[in-house]
């Protein structure tokens, strides 16, 4: 089924509002996040929120608890987890069209995956919406790895705040490293490919969808499915 679906994902831009480059006619940003219960890992609060573009203010959000069947395999986490977040953009297409968001940013890889289908790409190609993923950790494939030469790189990233591209042993470039300086945190970003955009522009727009590490919408997302469980 993976390598079907894979079949479906388009890796450049499709919208005119990509081609832009301070994203005139981007209006409307999505987020989406799943938090689970502590030691319970098979109840969730799947989140889907919407942010204004380019004020990042929260235009719509949908929480609720779903009740994880799947279980978690490496290299498989969209089975677990896209069908409920399918379910709040399909709900949110119905109750708010007007609020669909033109581009949504994942908690996860899209092509930085085993097999070039990571949860970003599932979740394109099911809605059919762009989407970048946006992980806080290094998806070790393709032969990248954690080690010295890449912990140096990131060194050299913080002296400039800027991007280094995430090359396998294929040749193939799978993302972009970013790492932007709060509050001392060192702590990069590996943005890859999703749906229905490029790289360049994937990582333009999620630096611009920063106010901290973490860019806005999956930030909200995941704050606003927290909160929900807490209560």
């Amino acid at each position: 089924e993976q390598a079907q679906l894979k079949a479906g994902v388009v890796e450049e831009d499709t919208e005119e509002w990509q081609k832009d480059s301070s994203f005139a006619g981007l209006e409307r940003v999505g987020g989406v996040d799943l938090s689970y219960i502590k030691g319970d890992d098979s109840s969730a609060c799947a989140s889907l929120v919407v942010l204004s573009y380019p004020a990042l203010e929260v235009l719509y959000e949908d929480c609720r608890m779903v009740a994880v069947s799947a279980p978690y395999v490496a290299g498989f986490l969209a089975f677990r987890e896209v069908p409920f977040l399918v379910e709040a953009v399909q709900r949110l297409q119905q109750e708010e069209p007007r609020l669909k968001p033109q581009v949504l940013l994942v908690d996860g890889n899209g092509l930085l995956h085993h097999r070039g289908f990571g949860v970003a790409c599932h979740l394109g190609v099911l809605t059919d919406l762009p989407c970048i993923g946006v992980a806080k950790n290094l998806l070790q494939v393709d032969g990248l790895v954690r080690d010295e030469l890449h912990r140096e790189q990131i060194r050299s990233l913080q002296r400039e705040g800027d991007t280094f591209p995430l090359t396998g042993t294929s040749g193939r470039v799978l993302g972009m490293v970013s790492c932007r300086d709060y509050n001392n945190s060192s702590k990069p970003l590996y943005i890859s490919v999703g749906h229905r955009v490029c790289l360049e522009t994937a990582v333009r727009l999620v630096k611009s969808c920063c106010r901290y590490r973490i860019p806005e919408p999956i930030r909200q997302a995941d704050i606003r499915s927290r909160e929900y469980i807490r209560k």
